[in-house]
């Protein structure tokens, strides 16, 4: 399924990939209790003292935050700016709980996007996005206000999808829940019908979706190991797909950027490596664009260059 000359999977990032993501489901239901009935101000003064807690006793994330800042700056990262990074990841967590109850007032989210993508959604044709652990993916809920209200499905792994699924239930009982676990039988039927269906279907290209190999690839000027399994399920779908991520830009404020990143439409049995190749490396190019933009936002709390 891969190419022959990619690297190994690290075993720490098969361990993200098979891993549910962690945290307290009870904490999660205080901390909605709290940002539901006491206040959207109320709750955000607790994201002060979780970002500390992490900056005391989370030593790991810690580090790799560190060398994450130090990288995307060029030079050593303070304390300080580690602190930020992890209030910034506080920060979308606890929006998501106003966004997965449709709270979109409390929001100001500025839309960038091609007309290719209006087009797509108006004609109930569907979009493929590719995003990553960069900022927030729930904003596109919040895209509903300005364009007609598509469906949000996510693709990824198992394990994290039924973590997910139940952290969801937390928030909003009631909200539909749309993730599609790659690697079983109907996986691809059901991204394809999703997109029949016209809508919009998100993958992270920043993880592995389990076993497969990783190819390196420079990334804020050093290798690190990348899957074009995402990107595959565009080219086996021959359909286009589009870079996506929703930066946080301070409380309530988002801008949303979608920019074309792939079109398989016509691509050829003989042309896919290449054109999967190509497409990997302005994907990784992409992200290290928007991570000089916005660099509290990127979410990969390991060592992401091991």
């Amino acid at each position: 399924m891969f190419a022959r000359d990619q690297a190994s999977i690290s075993s720490d990032q098969q361990g993200w990939a098979r891993s549910p993501e962690r945290g307290s489901m009870t904490m999660l239901r205080l901390i909605t209790w709290i940002s539901l009935k006491l206040g959207r101000r109320m709750a955000r003064l607790i994201l002060y003292l979780i970002a500390g807690y992490f900056v005391l006793f989370a030593p790991k994330a810690r580090r790799s935050s560190r060398a994450y800042l130090t990288r995307v700056f060029g030079r050593p990262a303070h304390i300080w700016q580690v602190y930020r990074h992890f209030f910034s990841f506080a920060a979308t967590i606890h929006d998501r709980i106003y966004l997965l109850n449709d709270r979109f007032d409390f929001f100001d989210i500025s839309l960038h996007q091609p007309e290719a993508v209006d087009t797509a959604v108006a004609t109930g044709r569907g979009v493929l996005l590719l995003g990553a652990h960069l900022g927030s993916f729930e904003v596109l809920r919040g895209i509903g206000r300005q364009h007609i209200d598509p469906r949000v499905i996510m693709v990824m792994y198992e394990k994290n999808a039924e973590r997910i699924n139940a952290i969801l239930a937390a928030v909003n009982p009631n909200i539909e829940q749309n993730v599609i676990s790659p690697g079983r039988v109907d996986s691809m039927i059901c991204v394809q019908k999703e997109l029949e269906n016209g809508a919009l279907v998100g993958l992270l290209g920043d993880r592995s979706f389990g076993k497969e190999k990783m190819q390196p690839i420079p990334f804020l000027g050093k290798s690190a190991l990348w899957s074009n399994g995402p990107l595959r399920i565009a080219a086996i779908l021959r359909r286009p797909v589009f870079f996506m991520t929703g930066l946080y830009t301070g409380p309530g404020k988002y801008e949303v950027f979608i920019e074309p990143l792939a079109d398989f439409t016509e691509v050829e049995k003989e042309g896919k490596e290449a054109a999967l190749q190509q497409a990997l490396t302005n994907y990784v190019g992409l992200l290290d664009e928007y991570c000089h933009m916005a660099p509290y936002n990127w979410f990969n709390f390991f060592d992401f260059w091991q």
